[in-house]
């Protein structure tokens, strides 16, 4: 069986909201949440926060290493750069991409998009070509073997910033089998990348009855719609 890990891409410096994945909610920062997340996914036994090796960045090495969460740091523009690293250095058959800014992903979303990927021939695995689901619940596992290979074939800054962009401007290159919801959801904004959406996402979580790791996406939209 592939051996796959996560990746979770995390920075202080968002643009519009600058050191969102540190900022507490209930006394815990939202990248805890998002470990809490991976911690509770059945198909996920290894992950590693991908940071930059800018100084602001220092804040997300130092919280990983005190709760003992595997840690990289590599260049802040060329996230790719660092995906390439961690899976080299991990020798894993493919690894699931997950944004620092979506606190709220569903750990079942994720098990489902590998366990396509185990079932399948697939380059990517992916939930967002077409996007159906709510934005912070995008899911991609991807083929380390070949993205290593398409890397040195990255030639624009979205490539070197979005991870996976190359695959969606050239598709017919590869082996792309995308999973959707059965109801449109793409309207819906879970993601945090603004400070209404951090407002949100706290109201949320103040509003669960159970660990926030149990929260389907049903329920998850469900709580959303009762605050918008």
């Amino acid at each position: 069986m592939p051996k796959i890990g996560a990746i979770i891409q995390a920075r202080m410096s968002s643009n519009r909201l600058p050191g969102k994945v540190m900022k507490e909610v209930n006394s815990k920062p939202l990248l805890q949440y998002l470990l809490e997340k991976l911690e509770h996914c059945d198909s996920i036994k290894e992950f590693v926060v991908a940071t930059s090796v800018e100084t602001s960045d220092d804040i997300i090495e130092t919280y990983c290493i005190e709760h003992e969460v595997p840690v990289y740091r590599g260049s802040l523009n060329d996230v790719s750069s660092r995906f390439v690293s961690i899976s080299n250095n991990n020798q894993w058959d493919a690894f699931v991409r997950v944004n620092g800014d979506s606190p709220l992903i569903d750990p079942c979303l994720i098990d489902k998009g590998v366990n396509l990927y185990y079932d399948g021939d697939f380059d990517i695995v992916t939930n967002v070509f077409p996007k159906t689901y709510p934005s912070g619940q995008s899911v991609e596992v991807v083929n380390t073997a070949k993205y290593i290979q398409i890397y040195p074939k990255m030639t624009l800054k979205d490539d070197f910033e979005h991870v996976t962009h190359f695959f969606y401007r050239k598709p017919g290159d590869f082996k792309i089998f995308n999973f959707s919801s059965e109801t449109d959801y793409s309207h819906i904004h879970m993601s945090v990348d603004t400070p209404q959406d951090m407002l949100n996402f706290s109201t949320i979580v103040s509003a669960m009855e159970k660990p926030h790791w149990q929260y389907r996406l049903d329920e998850l939209i469900e709580l959303y719609q009762k605050i918008n």
